[in-house]
């Protein structure tokens, strides 16, 4: 191998391994942006109180007969 091809050889293998940290930056930023929005979800859910003016007994039976 000569002089030029053995540049070209080390900067494509330079460029593949940038090319590779970026995507798994991408990766691991879209994860922490899943997770925050999920945790955010959940939250909602959990603050999600019941009514407090309908009576205690509704919502004890189903009607299967109807």
């Amino acid at each position: 191998m000569d002089a030029l091809g053995i540049a070209k050889l080390a900067t494509s293998i330079a460029d593949t391994g940038i090319r590779q940290d970026v995507a798994v930056a991408v990766l691991k930023k879209t994860q922490d942006i899943q997770a925050s929005a999920a945790t955010q979800l959940l939250e909602a859910v959990q603050s999600a109180a019941p009514t407090p003016n309908l009576p205690p007994h509704l919502g004890n039976h189903i009607n299967t007969t109807a």
